[in-house]
């Protein structure tokens, strides 16, 4: 009995294959690099979501959780307290505080499609992402104060309102390389200023 070999899914998704076949090579010229390995890249992205006061609360957890894992596609870990807040009752040590993921490769890039096309452009009164949040290695920090931009959640899922943080790690980057790599991207930031 003779046996077909099927070839492997290999594709790509749209923004890793226009980073590669593309965005290099605008990033080296406008940035006057060099060579491509100086191009900043997109190293993960981290989702993340805090509970703070509602650590008590069963089913806020449960929420932020289902959230969480259906705008990622992967299930969240629990956040452990670095330290003390009095306001909020929490104390260092203090496990569920918060969940995160860690996106990376191909999941990470749909992500940023997904975000950058379909959820952004839903925020009421949206015009444009804060250009001034990114640190001095280059990573940006974006906050989200509704998840019910994203198109994966039902009704059922936005009955309890909660935040998001979503940061973008970017290799070999500065503000000024990381804040070029994100238009790139497409990620809208707001008009005017630095």
């Amino acid at each position: 009995m003779a046996t077909t070999k099927t070839a492997p899914n290999t594709s790509a998704p749209r923004l890793k294959s226009l980073y590669s076949e593309k965005l290099v090579a605008e990033l080296v010229k406008d940035l006057d690099l060099k060579n491509p390995h100086q191009a900043p890249k997109l190293e993960k992205i981290v989702v993340s979501s805090g509970i703070g006061k509602n650590k008590d609360d069963k089913r806020f957890y449960e929420v932020v959780t289902n959230t969480i894992t259906k705008i990622t596609g992967q299930k969240p870990v629990d956040r452990m307290a670095k330290k003390s807040i009095a306001g909020f009752k929490i104390r260092a040590g203090m496990n569920r505080v918060g969940v995160s993921v860690t996106l990376r490769g191909n999941h990470m890039y749909e992500f940023l499609d997904r975000l950058t096309n379909v959820a952004l452009p839903r925020v009421r009164d949206f015009h444009g992402i804060k250009r001034k949040a990114f640190d001095r290695s280059g990573n940006y920090s974006l906050g989200i104060n509704d998840q019910s931009v994203f198109p994966e959640l039902g009704y059922e899922d936005t009955n309890v309102l909660h935040g998001l943080q979503v940061t973008f790690v970017i290799d070999q980057g500065s503000p000024e390389k990381s804040r070029a790599l994100l238009e790139k991207f497409g990620l809208p930031f707001e008009k005017g200023g630095k």
